[in-house]
């Protein structure tokens, strides 16, 4: 996935890391044994340590939220000042997306991600862009934040509960800023240090990551992914596809096979995705195998093959993300067409229907209904 050079740096880099995560524990160790000690001179009683341990509880959940937030802003601010258009900002469940009519507030849920800020590329030049900015401004953010509040806890006379609050927040930052920015290759995306030496010296891995963000560009304005230039498509090799930035593109054309509905090529390419030793993250791996169980749902295979597809880890991540359209279109079909369960399917139906009123991307939302529709045509005889 890396040459050597790559390799070197990603193990300084976790070294450094360990080492500066080593140093701020001792010193957030100290701080929280201060903070301890103040609360035990006011000597309270039971109920007063009961309000303590929930107020520290929830400043960590305030903490993460705050956090995140500041990461996205991070990543947006960044993104700006390196030439990067705003596209779309998440956190949580929430996202704002911009199209051609403006921006508007939408519902997205993606596993393992607390939030995403997406931009539109600036035009490549000499087949460069810039992407160090863009893909560390999260962790930088995180830092500088966190170093402000850790200051504020040291320098500044503050009540035990704000100096907590302020502790366990910096702390988080702190965290954030480590997780994200130490390259780790985590199972269902990488992290933004990762992507970053991903991209370095690669010109193939710049060019796809370039092409992601176009592709989420045109989406954004209601273009399906089998009216974007075919270029864009080009299936990478195997050896490229080691490189989990470049192994993204396979995915793509896995998903503009399944829009265009050419369904045996996509099984096709999607069966040697899912054989190869490559660099695709978890998160989509596990929707190109909901892709899989639609194109041998609508051959009609058998329950054997089925069943083996939709193994445990499977199911437990179609029910993590049984709000993502094509999460439900699957099930859709999978009870229609296996189970044979009209009314099921149906009620499986109207929550797609509920779901996509707040989806922020259009042109998924007819794909999948029209993914829908073939499947109904199976179901009712007359699919060619």
């Amino acid at each position: 996935m890396f040459d050597k050079d790559q390799k070197k740096i990603i193990l300084w880099l976790r070294r450094a890391g360990a080492v500066l995560f080593l140093l701020m524990a001792v010193l957030y160790g100290a701080l929280a044994a201060d903070c301890m000690k103040t609360f035990s001179e006011m000597k309270m009683t039971s109920g007063g340590y009961a309000m303590v341990l929930m107020a520290s509880v929830i400043f960590l959940y305030t903490g993460f939220f705050v956090q995140i937030l500041i990461h996205e802003f991070g990543h947006l601010v960044f993104g700006l000042l390196s030439g990067y258009r705003f596209s779309s900002f998440r956190i949580g469940n929430l996202i704002w997306i911009k199209n051609r009519q403006g921006i508007h507030l939408k519902r997205l849920s993606l596993a393992g991600t607390g939030g995403q800020c997406l931009m539109s590329p600036p035009d490549m030049e000499g087949g460069k862009i810039p992407f160090i900015l863009y893909h560390l401004g999260g962790c930088i953010m995180n830092t500088v934040f966190a170093l402000i509040l850790l200051g504020g806890c040291i320098f500044f006379k503050t009540g035990p509960f704000l100096s907590a609050f302020l502790l366990i927040t910096s702390l988080v930052g702190f965290v954030c800023a480590f997780l994200n920015g130490i390259p780790i290759h985590f199972s269902s995306a990488d992290n933004d240090g990762f992507n970053a030496v991903s991209l370095g010296e690669n010109p193939e891995a710049v060019r796809s990551f370039w092409t992601q963000l176009k592709i989420n560009e045109q989406n954004t304005n209601g273009i399906r992914i089998k009216d974007m230039p075919e270029e864009w498509f080009r299936v990478p090799s195997d050896e490229e596809m080691r490189n989990s930035m470049t192994a993204v593109m396979g995915v793509s054309a896995a998903n503009r096979m399944m829009d265009a509905h050419k369904f045996d090529e996509a099984e096709q390419l999607i069966e040697h995705l899912l054989r190869m030793e490559s660099g695709i993250a978890g998160l989509h791996r596990s929707l190109l195998i909901c892709d899989r169980i639609y194109c041998e749902l609508i051959k009609g295979s058998g329950r054997e093959w089925i069943d083996y597809m939709r193994d445990r880890q499977q199911r437990k991540f179609m029910q993590a993300m049984k709000n993502f359209p094509s999460v439900i279109r699957t099930q859709y079909v999978y009870v229609l067409l296996f189970e044979r369960d009209v009314e099921k399917a149906e009620k499986i139906k109207r929550r797609f229907e509920e779901q996509v009123r707040s989806y922020p991307y259009e042109s998924d939302v007819v794909s999948e209904m029209e993914l829908m529709r073939t499947a109904e045509q199976r179901f009712t005889g007359h699919y060619l």
